[in-house]
């Protein structure tokens, strides 16, 4: 029997709060449900009291599942600030939250992004990020859960992360078209990479490294290309997460990209057959 990845959507990029987005996860169609922490700017803490419990009995109820529970905050705060310093010490402290989330909601990923105050820009940034998402792995694995980082580095610097954190719970959460923004060329990344990309795989499209309303696959973004890559090399993604800004409520659009996501879930399963992860 043929399984195919399920879809899913990225709850940061929805109209309203965490609640609505499970709802309208159901409406349009999809399995699942990446979902954010929180924080000052970025919406309500999603470990708020009373909140998890709420989420989980809505899920069970609509039938989405919680995939991933992100640490958006980070791009605030700096994940590589120096580790004894007060935005060091609440990075980490950040980190434990959003894997104690991930745990309590069932939700088997957590990933870290990499952005504004947390890109890296030179060798300090990267060793930095390296021995904290290092640490982090373990506190993951502790837990049973998996460790992604989200970001834009070059193939070279991507692998050598990967092989610095030397972790069992670590991964790559690629997207489609974040690499390309920066003029990284996302399949080189795949080649170099696909060991460690996570299972859920973010889908975007923009037109000259922008994201406004460009339909799945109508934008210049290489989304037919990366999954074809990762299928080629034996890591089809188990989750097409989509990660198109949706904030407008534009409920049409949405679907449209939904059909188009399971299309692509669908071609990319039957061009992958039976070829085993590497």
């Amino acid at each position: 029997m043929t399984t195919f990845p399920l879809v899913g959507l990225a709850g940061w990029r929805l109209p309203g709060d965490h609640f609505a987005a499970v709802e309208l996860a159901h409406r349009v169609g999809t399995e699942g449900l990446q979902l954010d922490l929180g924080g000052p700017g970025r919406g309500p803490w999603l470990d708020a009291a009373g909140t998890v419990e709420r989420l989980r009995e809505d899920c069970a109820r609509h039938g989405v599942r919680l995939l991933a529970v992100a640490g958006n905050t980070l791009n605030d705060i700096g994940l590589h600030a120096p580790k004894d310093g007060r935005d060091g010490l609440r990075a980490r402290r950040v980190l434990v939250r959003v894997l104690d989330t991930a745990l309590a909601l069932g939700a088997p990923l957590a990933f870290v992004p990499s952005f504004r105050r947390s890109a890296v820009r030179d060798r300090q940034d990267l060793e930095r990020t390296t021995a904290v998402l290092a640490w982090a792995a373990r506190e993951a694995e502790d837990r049973g859960l998996l460790l992604a980082s989200e970001n834009v580095l070059d193939p070279e610097r991507a692998r050598l992360l990967a092989e610095e954190v030397a972790s069992p719970a670590f991964r790559l959460l690629l997207d489609t078209y974040n690499p390309y923004t920066v003029g990284v060329d996302v399949l080189a990344v795949i080649e170099a990479t696909h060991q460690w990309i996570a299972p859920q795989v973010h889908l975007k499209d923009g037109t000259g490294g922008v994201v406004v309303k460009d339909l799945l696959g109508d934008g210049d973004g290489p989304v037919r290309q990366a999954l074809a890559a990762l299928a080629a090399h034996g890591r089809a993604p188990e989750v097409l997460v989509l990660e198109n800004d949706y904030r407008d409520g534009d409920v049409a659009r949405l679907t449209l990209d939904v059909e188009r996501a399971r299309g692509h879930a669908h071609a990319r399963t039957h061009a992958a057959g039976t070829h085993p992860r590497s």
